[in-house]
């Protein structure tokens, strides 16, 4: 048995009443999910929505409590760092991580980053040590898979792409989920929505596909 952790960043809803109106990248999220419990039922989905529920934002205590020692934490700084504990362990947890993000101004949303910075924590996610040279920073978890999938209002962000150094998205995300462990990464994109003709249906379309076929891959590893 697996456990996936489900992550979505957008802040539109799947569920309105305009249907023009509802997340592109959650709803292709939500393919490859649905395929995923078609053949792996019983698997464990951790699932969480951080574009409708963001985690809070690091602070000066946040991170005077993270390099505390932990026989020396007071109680509230264990207090400031349970969501990140929470998040860590849901990490912990997950062989497969599915993420969904729009791409907000070229980059992942705050709540996304937030969540990224709640979770890439010294001595949780990465150990650190400068006798490894210029390399200090080392993943403590590995053999993770991540399958992220994206939405955007223009289009030519991948490799060789007109817009490519403009994607601040996946490549950041994909810098990032090292130190979450993942050795393996996967990108789904859904382009042109900001034009809304065919190339975006026909995109849209392709992405759904593309997530189907995924998840029948994957659930087979």
């Amino acid at each position: 048995m697996k456990t996936l952790l489900h992550i979505d960043a957008s802040a539109r809803k799947t569920d309105n009443p305009v249907p023009a109106y509802n997340s592109i990248s959650k709803s292709i999220a939500a393919t490859f999910i649905e395929t995923w419990r078609t053949f792996n039922n019983e698997d464990k989905i951790i699932y969480r929505d951080v574009g409708d529920n963001p985690p809070d934002f690091i602070s000066q205590d946040w991170i005077a409590a993270v390099f505390t020692p932990d026989n020396a934490k007071t109680d509230n700084q264990k207090a400031l760092l349970s969501l990140s504990d929470t998040l860590i362990s849901e990490v912990e947890q997950a062989d497969i991580i599915v993420m969904s993000s729009s791409m907000y101004n070229y980059g992942m949303p705050a709540t996304l980053k937030a969540w990224f910075d709640q979770v890439i924590r010294i001595h949780k996610t990465f150990s650190f040590d400068l006798a490894r040279g210029d390399f200090p920073l080392e993943p403590i978890m590995s053999g993770k898979i991540l399958v992220l999938i994206t939405s955007s209002g223009e289009f030519g962000f991948g490799i060789g792409g007109i817009r490519e150094k403009m994607n601040h998205l996946g490549p950041h995300i994909q810098t990032l989920s090292h130190y979450l462990g993942v050795e393996t990464f996967h990108e789904i994109n859904a382009e042109y929505q900001e034009f809304n003709d065919d190339r975006h249906r026909d995109s849209v379309t392709n992405a759904h596909k593309a997530a189907e076929g995924l998840a029948l891959k994957l659930a087979n590893f």
